[in-house]
């Protein structure tokens, strides 16, 4: 692995171990739905999951994003500016966990694609920090609501963290069966447009930095 796809690895792969496999313990067969699937997590949360044989739903903020998640090993996807994506998982039998990155209007939403038993983990909130929520359709069907920041835990934490990684997702790097996804290298001299790449949204992948 070069030294830009193993900078890739960190950041993405703690948070999408930390907040989908060791707490909201997604299960081989189960269905993710993961939101902003072209972004670093996105890209790591689909690759990991489809290692793990679970089955993934992914949004994008357009079709060709939309269709970039299914290249990318996605099961299906959607536009979540224009498609009814909440209706349309749920008609077509739901899904187990969320990986949620919008937060906002998008929080009722994604609770009500949830099947029995389901599990939102909250790790950002793109569409604002406040959401509604039916109790009832929580007790209902058992769900579970959780969410986390890397930054705040103790490094005990991380260590466990960090172990689990090693013992479980190190094994499907070595045999090829997930690869961090870049979507460009920039030198460190260039970091300001490759902050503007970030920000245009039109990246697929993580964006790298190349100290030297």
């Amino acid at each position: 692995m070069s030294l830009e796809e193993a900078a890739a690895l960190p950041e993405t792969t703690f948070t999408v171990w930390a907040n989908v496999f060791d707490d909201a313990q997604l299960q081989p067969g189960e269905t993710l739905l993961v939101h902003g699937g072209t972004s670093g997590i996105g890209t790591t949360a689909i690759a990991i999951a489809k290692a793990w044989r679970a089955r993934v739903i992914a949004t994008a903020g357009g079709d060709e994003k939309a269709a970039a998640c299914l290249k990318l090993g996605a099961d299906a996807s959607f536009n979540y500016a224009t498609d009814k994506w909440d209706e349309k998982i749920a008609s077509s039998g739901g899904a187990d966990v969320v990986l949620d990155m919008a937060g906002g209007d998008f929080l009722a939403r994604n609770l009500s694609t949830l099947n029995p038993g389901g599990r939102h983990v909250s790790i950002a909130f793109l569409r604002g920090a406040e959401g509604s929520v039916n109790i009832f359709q929580i007790m209902r069907n058992r769900l579970r609501l959780s969410g986390s920041t890397m930054k705040a835990r103790a490094p005990e934490e991380k260590a466990r963290l960090a172990a689990a990684i090693r013992a479980e997702v190190w094994p499907l790097i070595e045999k090829g069966r997930y690869k961090p996804l870049i979507d460009r290298v920039f030198p460190l001299s260039a970091a300001s447009t490759a902050h503007e790449r970030m920000e245009s949204g039109d990246h697929i992948g993580k964006i790298v930095l190349k100290v030297a």
